[in-house]
This record gives C-alpha cells, structure tokens and sequence, in this order.
C-alpha cells in the first residue's frame, strides 16, 4: 500500500508545495510557505493512493483559491494556467492531457486538462492551455438534457462575445461525446459568496451588461437558455467578461432536437430562478423565463449577495417556491383590468389551489440596500405577467446600465 510513495518524487512534491504557497492568501510569508509544506506532509500521509495524494493537494489549492481577498480573485485565473500550477498529472482523454476531475453535472463529470495544440483554438478567450472538458453519454441523458443539442445551440449562437466558445467536440470510447471549452475558474458564484459583497457599482454594472448582451444574443436567434443562474455565469476575471455556459437544456426555435413550441418540458430551471409560469403548468413559454431569473441574478449582484430573492426550501419543492414567490411580490390576481397576472387563467395548474392572499410589497422593502435604478432594474424583470417583463435588449437601455 505504500509503494507509491517511494515512487513519488521530491520534484512532484515540491511542486504540490508551490501550488499551495502560490495561491494563499498570505503568499509570499513564510506562514504561506510552512501551511502549504504542512499540507503537502498530511496528503502525503494520509493517503493511501497517489491520485489521493494529488487529490488532498488539488482540493487544498481550490479552499485557497475560493479564500482569496478581491483582489486576488483578479490573479486567480492567472494563476490557474503557469507553471507550476498547470496540471502535473492525470489521465490523457481524446487529444487532452493531465486531465483532473473538476466537477459533476447530473448527466456528465468535466475535466480541467492541458491543451498540447493550445495555439490551435483562436477562439478561446483566454491565450492559455487549459480546456475544459464535458465528458457526456448521450444514450443515458433523460430530457430535456441533450449534450449534441448543446453542442449544436453552441455552434449556431458562436458569434456572441459573451457566450462561452465551444472549441471542439469529439467522440470517445464508451458512448461518450466530449464538448471542449476553454477552462474558466471564476464564476458569479465566486464573486457573491465573497465576504466584501456588497459589489460595487463598477463592477455590477459591466458584469450584467455582458448577461443581458448574451441573452439578447441569444433571444434574437431563437434561443432559450433555460438555467440562467450565477453558477452558470463563468468570468475571465472578477470584472468580467461574463460568458453564459451550460447549455444542456437550452431550446432553440431552429434545432430538430428541441421540443414543439407549445410543448416545451417544464423540468427546466433551477429551484429558486425558475419563473412562476413553469409553476403553474404553462408550456408555451417563451424567452421571458430567461429574464426572470436574470432579475433574480440582478437582485443577488446589486444588494442580496449570496442570498437569493426567493426560496425554495431545503428540498427545493414548488410548492415552497410558489410561497416565497407571494410573500415576497404578494398573491397575484388574474382580472383582465387590473390584474397582476392576467395570462395566468390559460395555465393548467392555475386555480387548483387555494393560496393565502399575501399583500403587496414595494421594491423598496423588498431590496432595500440597492440604489433606486438598480432597484428599478429588478422590479422591471421579476414580474408576474411574462408579456410585461422587460426583453433583454431593452434591460441593455435601462438607466442603470448606462
């Protein structure tokens, strides 16, 4: 069993070390230098494989790198692609190599690996050698998850600056269909869930110009994103650019693959960003779900933080999501004159339940750290009646974004 660790070199060992000390808040101290040697010697410990090994390392690199101040979340995508902090190690997929398990999706697992033809991909936004890789099996994805519909969406919506470039895709043994994207480490996530949040206006400006200029992208051409949420907003850098990613439920009016328009599936969206008319049975949707969970985005960038506008409880039921949504905008009533909500007596699921009729609230309560325009942003998109949600062309004019 400790046989490998004979194998393992002190050069392999020191550059363990030197990813850790590089990406510590406190770099270049020597508090740095002796947490990451300490690191490095329990990994070394207590593992009983050398992929183990390299796996305590790479989780200790990914706390530090979420730990780091602002200001050096700027430095973090740099860090991701220089030596010594490229991969080391790993299994070689397709043409990739050092490739290391990054993250899970329900229907497929990606890879963060090296390009060896990186000079080959003069669309990746980023002049480095680390890709992504979105290992799927396309026989066992269940609707509406669709990794050749993705990859299709992808190549049709490619002239956005702000959708995220698909480089390649290849087949591999086994059934797999592998998209190639260019690896980006930020998220939304990672900005929000930082402890100096509230952002500034300098940065949350820009950051949604670029979402709104991306959905208008893909409005224009008939497309339906389908999981607008910070986790599927990935960033070169803290101030942007913003890409949106993750297309593998997307819908586009144009695509074989998708489902007739007024039969769309209503398994789409997550939890808290789906929008009300997926609650209550409607089909015919159209891209204003989009813009309703790009309101609640806006709602965490410009006051809420980690936080999010609505909830949908621990287990993410509708039922808790439909009461959140009413104690917060109040229950909507459907009169043709007057009415919040008006197109809602079309839905199938509407009226079968008797819901407690909650008051109105003013946006001001609502959010009340954000600044007016910002405030009026919101209030603009997470709007019951979908017709009267502001478009994402229209968000681009908004006063707060200019």
């Amino acid at each position: 069993m400790a046989d490998w660790k004979t194998n393992l070199s002190f050069s392999d060992r020191l550059t363990e070390t030197a990813k850790m000390q590089s990406v510590n808040p406190d770099y270049p101290s020597s508090e740095a230098t002796k947490h990451a040697k300490s690191t490095e010697e329990n990994a070394r410990k207590s593992a009983l494989t050398l992929q183990e090994y390299h796996e305590l390392c790479a989780k200790e690199v990914d706390f530090l790198l979420k730990s780091l101040p602002t200001g050096n979340l700027e430095d973090r995508h740099v860090h991701e692609h220089v030596a010594p902090n490229l991969p080391t190690h790993g299994v070689q997929i397709g043409r990739y190599i050092n490739a290391q398990h990054y993250n899970d999706g329900l229907f497929s697992e990606v890879f963060k690996a090296i390009d060896p033809d990186a000079d080959n991909a003069p669309n990746s936004p980023t002049p480095t050698k680390l890709v992504a890789l979105k290992i799927t099996t396309p026989e066992m994805m269940q609707p509406p998850h669709d990794s050749r519909r993705e990859a299709r969406i992808l190549a049709s919506a490619a002239k956005s600056a702000h959708i995220i470039p698909l480089l390649h895709t290849f087949e591999q043994a086994g059934g797999h269909f592998v998209l190639v994207f260019p690896f980006l480490p930020l998220s939304l996530i990672d900005l929000l869930t930082h402890p100096n949040t509230p952002l500034p206006r300098s940065t949350t400006q820009p950051l949604l110009r670029d979402l709104f200029s991306g959905l208008a992208h893909l409005h224009r051409n008939g497309i339906i994103h389908r999981d607008i949420k910070p986790s599927n907003l990935l960033l070169a850098s803290p101030r942007g650019p913003v890409y949106l990613s993750d297309f593998g439920i997307a819908w586009s009016s144009a695509d074989p693959g998708s489902e007739p328009p007024e039969a769309k599936i209503l398994d789409v969206g997550t939890t808290c960003y789906r929008p009300p008319e997926l609650l209550f049975g409607h089909r015919g949707y159209g891209t204003a779900l989009d813009l309703w969970a790009a309101g609640c985005v806006a709602a965490q960038v410009v006051a809420l933080g980690r936080e999010t506008l609505f909830d949908a409880g621990d287990l993410g039921s509708e039922l808790a999501l439909i009461r959140s949504v009413f104690e917060t905008l109040g229950t909507p009533t459907d009169e043709d004159e007057g009415g919040v909500w008006p197109e809602a007596r079309e839905f199938p699921d509407w009226g079968k339940m008797d819901f407690t009729r909650y008051p109105g609230r003013e946006w001001r309560e609502i959010l009340p750290e954000a600044e007016p325009d910002a405030r009026d942003l919101v209030a603009r998109l997470v709007v019951f009646e979908s017709g009267r949600r502001l478009r994402a062309d229209e968000a681009l004019r908004h006063p707060y974004l200019n």
